[in-house]
Parts: C-alpha cells; structure tokens; sequence
C-alpha cells in the first residue's frame, strides 16, 4: 500500500472533497442533497457539515494538510451565532444537533489551533455557549450519553470551565449497560451491533485517552478477542444490523486501539484489520456521479437507510481514519502489516446472542436474539437466521410472494400463499457452542422454536413448528448475484445457484420440501443489485411439525462442490430429539 499513513490521509482528502462546494454562504450549512430524515432540514445540513471533522480532525492532530480548514471555521463562527441568518438553533431534548455537536467537541479537542484559534473573542464565546447548552439536555439511553461526553472533552481542551458531574453522571450511567468479555448493550435493550465498536468502544477509548484514564482500555482489549471474528480474510465485514450507510466505521474500532495505545493484540494484526477492510471498500461504487458519499453498502441503495439517515450520515464513516492522528515513528505505522491469524472456525458470541462460523475465509453470523422494531427493515437487519461477509442479506422489495421479498436466510410462512411473515423479535435465546436457539410467534397461534447450527462450511437448521392454521412455508438460502452466468438447479428437497460470486444452496435433510430458484427484486441485496435465490417450499397442516435443512454458502469452485455433495446427513444431536417443552 506505499507510504500507508499519506495514502489514508489522501483518502479523507479525497472524501471530504466533493463536500466543499456544497457549503452555504455563511460556511455554516452543507447541503448534500433532499433531507427525508425524520430531523429537520438545518439539523441535516449541520450534520453535513459536521461529519467530515470525524477525518479532517485527525487530519490535522497528526499533521498533514488540511484543505479548506477555514470553511470549517467560518462555519462554526455563523452556526453558532443566534443573530446570524444560518444558525444551528438550541439544542432540544433528544435532539439530532446533540450528535453532530458532539463532532465539533471532538476536532475542537484533537486540533484546536484549526478551529478554536482562528476565531475572535465574541466568536468563541458563542460557540463555547452553543456547545455548553447541549450538556443538560436529555439524550437517548444509549450510546448518545458519550454525545455531551464528548462535547465536554472539546471544552476542556479550549479551557471553558463547566460541571463536570454532568459527565460523572453520563459515564455512570453508560456502566449499566457493561455486559461481559468487554461487551456492551446499546442501552436497555437486546441490541449489541457496531455500534458497540463503533460507538461505545471508539467514544470510551476517546475519552481514556484524552483525560488520562483507564475505565474504558481494559473493556476494548477483550472486547477485540471477539470482534476479529466478525471480518472475513479479505478484509470483508459481515453486514448486519442498523447504520450499516456507515461502512467502514466498522472497521473504526481497529483504529481508535492505537490511537489509545491499547496493545490488544499485535500491532501488525490490528493494522491488517484496519487496511484490509479499507482496501475491501475501495473500487466499489458507493458514491454517485458527484463524488458524494451514498445512502447504501455496497452501492447506492436508499431502501437501507434508517429513519435518521440524512445525506450528510454517511461521513460517519471517516471514524476509520482517527489513527491519521498518530506521529509518523507511532507503532502502528512502523509495524509491518501481518494476514489474518488461523482462528477456529466457530465462536460462540453469548453477549452478542450468535455463533459467528469461518470458512474458505468468509464469516457467517448466526443470529438468534437481537431485534430492533423500530428501525426500516428491522427484522431483516436484525432477525434472519445468518449473515454473511460474502452473500449479504436482503430487504422486502414489496409485500406479495417470494420474489418481492426476498427472504434469503429466513423461514417465511404464509397462510394465503401472497402474504409472508418471518421471525421479527426472536424470544427466549439461548447460545451453546456452536448452537443458537431462539422461540418466536408469527401469529398468535404459531410457535416456532428454531436451533441454528455451525457445521462450517454448512449451517444446519431445525425448526420446530406448532401451528394452529395451515401454513405454506419458504426457507430461503442466501442470495447470490445473477448478473453473470449461473448454474442453477432445484427439484425434491434441494435448491442451488452456483455463480462466480459463491455457490449458494440448501439441502432438505427430511426430503419433504421441494426447491425453486427465486429472482428477487432489483435492489433488495445489500451487495449485490440483482440477485438468485435458492428456497425450499412446503405445505403444513395445523399440528406439529419438524423441519431440516443444510444450508451451504461458499466461494465458487471444486471445494464448493465438493462440499454440496457431502451435506450434514442430520441435524445437530441436541436438536434431533429434544426432550423438553421450550427445546432447551
């Protein structure tokens, strides 16, 4: 990769670029494009303007070139001044400015002599006020207490005095949410996403490092044992959960170790982590014409977006670059960038409610206890029986058949043969070694208990379903991109797609289902735009029922064939022939 450090520092460079012509008059508003974010329009053009100081402020603690610097400055003299006509407005209770406030207290903290020095008296004063009037205000119970955490850090770097027991108070309260192993919830909830590294690690580690403590340093170095596990070889995340617009923010957790000097593992193998899945991300198309950063993962696609997904939420992604910080001698600079070490093949996640499974250097999470309700696209973000770094996952094009949506690594049942549910809020998990289990009701009188196995290459899959109405089911594989010349097969109790992006297939282990190849609508995959999937479908009258497959997903060649030829021949021994009511 050359000189890394100039590279990554050309990279934010070249980022935050196209954002420059778009700043207003007054430098305080950045428009991106037409705000459909449940905030308003200048909470979205803050956001815009804020976000990129997540790369141009390491940009400048470290000492490289920062363009247009001064658009930044101008921007935080006007938007914070109530007489000006582009003011940001006071901060609400929960409200969006909390967390783009909390961007500007993090570059006033790393390079103040950018953005604080060049300002007059009256200028600082009113930013050094606008930013103090976020401290009391309620936020979310969840990682958005690091938000005035945050903000206060940049206070303290430029010497305005205030309570620090509302920091004490915020800090406190993140504790409650401390799980084991260095894991955490994000808040009082099942959710335990990345916004776990991406937030509650990277803020932590932010602020250890910038006050002198260590609350949070010992938390990150067990937390990262269990997180190198959730990147492929390749350098390949596996998509899974809300913000995933923020790309490779998921690999910024990589970056604030070294920025917090914690030696967690080899310095070489946390920078393999870091440079791998940058260089995974660049080619692909997540920008439009204009250069600008997409709604979207592995292209444009605004379908993924969150409620609270502006056009300015994709530079969250320049959280990967915060080791541009860092001197040139640092560590993580001289030391040679090291592959992947062998990891076993499946962890076991309990914190996390998954088994994560490596194989051919791809990664599977099997999931089976988060879910997020309120997010678009919740269940498939959260609930579907396995993710994948080199298959994806889909969303619903629509509402009607199989096709619309797209149920790749789901069960989907229907009871008119039109509508389908899947599993949305899984219910009493549980994880064993290479099992997860978890009980869910798609109507009131359906109760499905379902065991999701590793058997790597393969998952096995067991469901025990009790219905009270006769139900048509549909078990989807995973979806594989259909623009290249397939080779597809489907008939009695098997279903596949073989393309040069993976074989991707399922095996009926009752041979009671019969299979079909499915093409999903356009722009359902979150990496692939056009996609074939394999599924198994069935009949099931009310009463109790079993069902069993083997699910193979794997790059394309003679090991995946090989392997499609030798499936699981039955289903994990402790699922085979449960003895108990709940399956446990």
């Amino acid at each position: 990769m050359g000189d890394v450090r100039t590279e990554l520092a050309d990279h934010v460079r070249d980022l935050v670029a196209p954002v420059v012509p778009r700043f207003s008059a007054g430098r305080a508003r950045v428009r991106l494009g037409v705000n459909t974010a449940i905030h308003d329009d200048t909470a979205a053009e803050l956001e815009s303007f804020a976000r990129p100081l997540w790369g141009l402020a390491p940009l400048a603690a470290g000492g490289h070139a920062v363009p247009h610097a001064e658009l930044w400055a101008r921007g935080l003299a006007h938007g914070s001044d109530p007489a000006h006509p582009e003011y940001w407005g006071e901060p609400a209770d929960h409200d969006q400015r909390l967390v783009e406030m909390a961007a500007i207290g993090f570059a006033l903290a790393l390079a103040p002599e950018q953005w604080w020095d060049p300002l007059s008296g009256p200028e600082r004063d009113r930013l050094a006020r606008w930013l103090l009037s976020a401290l009391h205000r309620e936020v979310s119970d969840n990682n958005w207490h690091f938000f005035p955490v945050l903000v206060g850090l940049g206070l303290d770097r430029i010497g305005v005095s205030y309570d620090h027991s509302l920091t004490t108070a915020r800090l406190d309260r993140l504790e409650t949410f401390r799980l084991g192993d260095g894991w955490y919830a994000d808040g009082p909830t099942e959710r335990r996403d990345y916004y776990v590294p991406w937030a509650m690690h990277y803020y932590g580690l932010l602020h250890d490092t910038l006050t002198g403590g260590d609350r949070f340093r010992d938390r990150a170095a067990r937390f990262a044992l269990d997180f190198r596990h959730w990147f492929a070889d390749d350098g390949a995340a596996v998509p899974y959960g809300r913000s995933l617009t923020y790309r490779w923010a998921q690999a910024a957790f990589w970056g604030a170790l070294p920025f917090a000097g914690v030696d967690a593992l080899p310095w070489g193998e946390v920078k393999g982590y870091l440079l791998r899945h940058l260089r995974w991300w660049r080619g692909r198309p997540v920008t439009g014409p204009d250069g600008l950063l997409s709604i979207g993962y592995g292209y444009p696609q605004p379908a993924l977006a969150e409620q609270y997904n502006a056009p300015g939420s994709p530079y969250w992604s320049l959280k990967a670059f915060l080791p541009l910080a860092l001197p040139q001698r640092h560590v993580f600079w001289t030391a040679a960038e090291k592959p992947p070490p062998v990891l076993p093949a499946v962890s076991a996640q309990p914190h996390a409610g998954a088994v994560l499974m490596r194989a051919s250097g791809d990664v599977t999470l099997l999931a089976g206890r988060q879910h997020h309700p309120w997010v678009r696209h919740g269940a498939e973000k959260y609930a579907k029986f396995a993710y994948s770094s080199r298959f994806g996952f889909s969303l619903p094009g629509g509402g009607l058949g199989l096709e619309q949506g797209a149920h790749d690594s789901m069960l989907a049942l229907s009871d008119d043969g039109a509508h389908y549910r899947v599993r949305e809020e899984p219910a009493a998990s549980c994880v064993t070694a290479d099992t997860v289990l978890s009980t869910w009701h798609p109507w009131p009188d359906v109760e499905i208990t379902t065991w999701l196995t590793a058997a790597a290459p393969w998952h096995v899959r067991t469901h025990r379903i009790r219905t009270g109405r006769a139900l048509h089911s549909a078990e989807g594989g995973f979806a594989v991109d259909r623009d290249a010349a397939t080779d597809r097969g489907a008939g009695p109790a098997q279903a596949r797609v073989s393309a040069p992006a993976g074989l991707t297939g399922l095996r009926d282990l009752d041979g009671r289902r019969r299979g079909e190849v499915v093409e999903c609508l356009p722009g359902t995959n979150v990496l692939a735009r056009r996609t074939a999937m394999p599924v198994l479908n069935g009949r099931l009258p009310p009463g109790e029922h079993w069902l069993r497959c083997a699910v193979l997903g794997a790059p394309a060649g003679p090991r995946a064939e090989e392997a499609w030829r030798n499936p699981p021949t039955t289903a994990h021994p402790s699922t085979a022939h449960p003895t108990t009511g709940d399956g446990t």
